[in-house]
């Protein structure tokens, strides 16, 4: 989130030669704005020219990068690896002990568990480098420029260990799930963190900033972070950047403006923009719910779901438009108007090939019952069509936008969190759900 950030003031400094960074990282749009991981200053001055910083940066590049006011020693190492699946999580890990006397041994950056060993840029710290110095900020989500200007993480992130004194490769914080074979987060790693480390494991809405290590090392919440129910072991649905439909040319359409992690959309256009979601399904049962913010005068909001095939005006979809209608492919009548700040529920039914939508927790009946004779071997995603018009989406995640859901309403296994009453049997689209049904 935009001027959002965790930061802690450091202490006696175990060794200030060694250190650990490892964290779970789910980025949003990577277009061209700097993500910014975490940043350790050297200095009282706290700038960007006496800093450790690391983090995933322009377009998806993973970088690490240590400087001073006369950069005349510093880490500026960037991964070839590039980090552009705004819907997955990475275990991102750099481990630094400047004390070893091979040069290309003293920074170890990991991605999901693999070292990285190819780099665009490759430049590694003279031996005995100092990093961390007493009474400076440590800042997680927050990268600071030179000119004091800074820039913040769009995405999520969890189970964020800073460890002061070791340098530990990924295999200490994840592990290979000996069922599926992914890489996944070690719920307790072992640990030394000394005495400026600190576990974020993200878990305590009341307390964002609450360390888990042991170390009463607690960090104070700067602007408002919003807990997540997407966690590396249940990802949950949201909003592609990637997936997106062609236009009535038949050429690459344009996306609203994508925001809250993928949640959001805004578009201020008198013109059609369309947003799919990255999850497809072709079996069971699923609920999601869509909040528009702001119609224009003339603007426009549908909210359903899609078919690969879908593209501007024509193709296969299901949905509901704020002045009643729904498109089955075609426009017909259906059902109550809607305008801003009303919900919009999507009970999506792939085992007896039916859609329904609600108004408020209110059906306005099935309006279709053909969902399963037209479907391809990918399936249905949810999707949203907006003329003058913004809104947020709620996957199960429990929020839209920036605002919890009032009323905090579950699904029949309680995996997510609604706004309304989901119907029975149905389920928040997520890889937890997915496996319950897409898979069974």
């Amino acid at each position: 989130m935009a001027s959002t950030y965790l930061t802690k003031t450091s202490t006696t400094v175990t060794n200030d030669k060694k250190f650990t960074v490892s964290a779970w990282v789910k980025g949003s749009d990577l277009g061209g704005s700097v993500q910014a991981g975490v940043c350790g200053h050297r200095s009282t001055t706290n700038n960007g020219n006496n800093s450790f910083q690391f983090g995933v940066f322009n377009g998806g590049y993973y970088a690490a990068f240590v400087s001073n006011s006369g950069n005349d020693v510093h880490i500026n190492k960037v991964t070839n690896r590039l980090l552009r699946d705004v819907h997955a999580w990475y275990h991102l890990v750099i481990a630094v002990d400047s004390t070893l006397g091979t040069a290309s041994d003293r920074v170890k950056m990991y991605i999901n568990g693999e070292l990285q060993t190819s780099f665009s840029t490759d430049v590694n710290p003279p031996q005995d480098r100092t990093f961390l110095n007493n009474s400076c900020n440590i800042d997680v989500g927050r990268l600071t420029y030179t000119d004091g200007t800074f820039k913040y993480w769009d995405g999520a992130i969890t189970h964020f260990h800073f460890v002061d004194g070791t340098a530990y490769p990924a295999s200490t914080f994840g592990e290979t799930d000996a069922t599926t074979g992914i890489w996944k987060p070690i719920v307790s790693p072992t640990v030394t963190y000394g005495n400026n480390g600190f576990f974020l494991k993200m878990d305590n809405s009341a307390n964002m900033g609450l360390d888990s290590s042991g170390q009463s090392n607690n960090l104070t919440t700067s602007g408002t972070i919003i807990q997540n129910k997407d966690t590396p072991s249940n990802v949950f649905n949201n909003l592609s950047s990637i997936d997106i439909p062609t236009n009535s040319s038949g050429s690459s359409g344009t996306l609203p403006t994508l925001s809250n992690a993928s949640s959001s959309i805004t578009n201020t256009n008198s013109a059609f923009r369309e947003i799919r979601s990255n999850i497809y399904v072709t079996k069971g049962k699923y609920y999601f719910e869509a909040k528009p913010t702001r119609i224009g005068g003339s603007g426009a909001f549908q909210v359903g779901v899609v078919l690969r095939n879908y593209s501007s005006g024509s193709g296969e979809r299901r949905a509901y438009q704020n002045n009643g209608n729904k498109y089955t492919p075609g426009s017909t009548s259906y059902g109550a108007s809607f305008t801003a700040n009303d919900i919009i529920g999507v009970a999506l039914n792939l085992t007896d090939g039916e859609i329904t939508f609600y108004k408020n927790g209110v059906s306005q009946g099935v309006a279709a019952t053909d969902m399963l004779s037209g479907m391809d071997n990918v399936g249905w995603t949810a999707s949203a069509s907006c003329y003058d018009a913004d809104a947020h989406f709620n996957f199960g995640n429990g929020y839209f936008g920036t605002t919890a859901v009032s009323s905090a309403q579950n699904p029949d296994d309680g995996i997510g969190i609604f706004e309304y009453d989901v119907p029975a049997g149905y389920k928040a689209i997520c890889t937890k759900s997915l496996n319950a049904q897409e898979y069974s």
